[in-house]
């Protein structure tokens, strides 16, 4: 029987397939018409996929570091209080609980619904809103019932979701044409970016953190997470790199940088799938896009536990199921907010405008290793090397990220920040008059 808090019950591979379900989802399905775009050459394309990856290491080394010192649920929270940045702190997840994790939920599930309204038409409309709804309740049952079986379904879809990327690999590895690889673009036509191709290729790198969320659920989190987050980081850049080298081989460039749907129209090229690309294709992204549905369900509703747990949200969102030892009513909450969400158009354009505010909280997230240094009870299993440096360039990474997303929308992103401070910040107020008591960090798991 549960005793009030979360308890450690999972291990390595489902930390791994965790970090790594959450990462490849359905962005890589169209990434990599836009990375080679960007970079105009196969290999400035190429090599943009390895120094995306490469740019990522430095933030998951510093995130391990934080993880292990304070291996508890709450990841970036947590951080920021402990360096001292409390209101700091509940805006991360005022805004993460609002704009942020429930409508990456639906988005989610409406993404599956499309796909599946390829093979069955009547998913349109209503019923595919439904059907949406349907999908999300079933995973969330999952996890609500426990979190032990929870990660043992994401290690399985995990690992299924990765074979047909490999087969892809593999098949293109066959019968890729090397001359694809020496396109030159016509002078004038095509502007070269190294950075361009690597900016583009940021998101689809994003999501190994996932797993900070639940740091308090780990059996062993000092050699875990770092294990888990630095393999997480190789394996997907592993994953990206062949993709585009397999996309670029057997398709040419000239058509890949004109392809919203590099994967599917790469798979064409392919003897034996150029009939059923569409299909393979669409079945592929409906397992993708569901690990990553699942992955979600089961960390995001962790952040609004720990902070009810210290005081900072509604205090019933820190209740742990008396049986199931999961945080019962956070779940129930977040996926409720998500199928209201459903029914909704235009998610993906607020998803993007309250992304900004986060991503610059990330940073601070980053930073809040020099504040927590310095702490008596600092004292972090895993270090790592040349932290200076490591920290200074994870900033880099995350500030050149924050960039992009402001240049993408810097009105509608400083309107999103603005109402993220308005509301949060009176209601941070209240609650730290109201639960002042708790003013020092006291999560248990």
């Amino acid at each position: 029987m549960s005793n009030g808090t979360l308890t450690r019950k999972l291990g390595f591979w489902a930390a791994l397939a965790i970090a790594v379900g959450t990462t490849v989802g359905s962005g890589i399905f169209v990434s990599s018409g836009d990375v080679a775009k960007a970079a105009g050459t196969p290999t400035i394309s190429i090599l943009a996929w390895i120094i995306g990856g490469v740019i990522a290491i430095p933030q998951v080394m510093v995130l391990a570091e934080l993880s292990t010192a304070y291996p508890q649920n709450g990841s970036g929270y947590v951080y920021l209080n402990k360096a001292g940045w409390r209101p700091l702190g509940f805006l991360y997840g005022w805004a993460t609980f609002w704009a942020l994790d429930p409508p990456s939920i639906a988005i989610m599930a409406l993404a599956i619904v499309s796909y599946i309204a390829s093979f069955l038409p009547f998913f349109n409309g209503i019923s595919g809103k439904l059907l949406a709804i349907a999908i999300i309740l079933i995973i969330t049952s999952i996890h609500y019932r426990s979190v032990k079986e929870g990660g043992l379904f994401q290690v399985i879809i995990t690992a299924v979701k990765i074979i047909p990327f490999l087969i892809v690999i593999g098949l293109g590895l066959m019968y890729m044409n090397p001359g694809n690889f020496s396109y030159v673009p016509a002078s004038g036509e095509v502007k070269t970016s190294l950075i361009g191709g690597v900016s583009a290729t940021t998101w689809a790198y994003t999501g190994m953190a996932a797993i900070c969320f639940m740091a308090g659920e780990f059996k062993n989190p000092g050699k875990v997470l770092p294990r888990a987050l630095i393999s997480s980081v190789l394996i997907v850049l592993a994953l990206y790199t062949l993709l585009a080298v397999c996309i670029i081989g057997l398709m040419p460039f000239e058509k890949l940088i004109n392809s919203s749907a590099a994967v599917s129209d790469a798979v064409k090229y392919i003897p034996g799938l150029s009939d059923v690309a569409s299909s393979f294709v669409a079945v592929t992204a409906i397992i993708v896009i569901l690990g990553s549905l699942s992955s979600c369900i089961m960390f995001q509703p962790r952040l609004e536990y720990a902070m009810a747990k210290d005081g900072l949200f509604f205090q019933r969102f820190a209740k742990v199921h008396p049986k199931y030892e999961t945080p019962s009513f956070s779940i129930i909450v977040q996926v409720t907010y998500a199928c209201i969400l459903v029914m909704f158009s235009n998610l993906t354009a607020l998803l993007g405008y309250f992304t900004l505010i986060q991503l610059l909280i990330n940073i601070m997230d980053f930073a809040a290793v020099y504040k927590c240094r310095k702490r008596d009870d600092y004292n972090p299993v895993y270090r790592m090397p040349m932290w200076r440096l490591t920290t200074i360039l994870a900033i880099l990474g995350a500030s050149w990220l924050a960039w992009g997303t402001f240049t993408w929308a810097p009105i509608e992103g400083m309107i999103a920040a603005f109402i993220v401070i308005a509301t949060g910040l009176p209601v941070y107020y209240y609650w730290e008059k109201k639960y002042g008591s708790k003013n020092k960090i006291n999560l248990v798991a």
